[in-house]
């Protein structure tokens, strides 16, 4: 079981986006994700969110906010829990990443891009403001087969 965080840095009408295409073991090889990755050892979530932003963008965060924790189980990559925020203000300038390539995207062209069903949830209830939520998504192999909002089930499809 890991702890992850993720970050969608908001500029409005447009998040900061990583399509992840450069390690081969990869599970989110070749789609698009916000910003984030795994604890260290002694790490909150705010440190991990703090520093993994800083080493994927090289930007500082100056106002972000905790909005959610994921709990994906999938048959091939086990359980993540996902520490979910968003961030409206930052400092310096974005560099290259490692990882892939960072994209400013606008919010509404985001559910075309090749990311996974489970995101598109939790990016809805980013963009309708839904209070500190508990969202579980379920995988057999790339496929959505269970999501649970604050422990009832929702709806998988798009």
């Amino acid at each position: 079981m890991k702890n992850t965080t993720l970050c969608y840095l908001d500029d409005g009408a447009r998040y900061l986006m990583l399509h992840r295409t450069k390690k081969e073991q990869d599970e989110n090889k070749d789609k698009w994700i916000g910003i984030g990755g795994k604890f260290e050892e002694g790490e909150s979530p705010e440190d991990c969110l703090l520093r993994e932003v800083h080493e994927e963008t090289g930007l500082q965060l100056t106002d972000y906010q905790y909005r959610g924790i994921v709990t994906f189980t999938s048959n091939v990559w086990g359980t993540e829990y996902m520490h979910l925020f968003t961030a409206t203000a930052w400092m310096g300038e974005c560099g290259v990443c490692s990882e892939g390539e960072l994209a400013w995207v606008p919010k509404t062209e985001i559910a075309q891009l090749p990311i996974w069903q489970g995101d598109k949830i939790f990016l809805r209830l980013l963009s309708e403001q839904t209070p500190f939520f508990s969202l579980k998504l379920v995988y057999w192999d790339d496929t959505l087969t269970e999501a649970v909002l604050n422990g009832k089930h929702i709806p998988t499809g798009e």
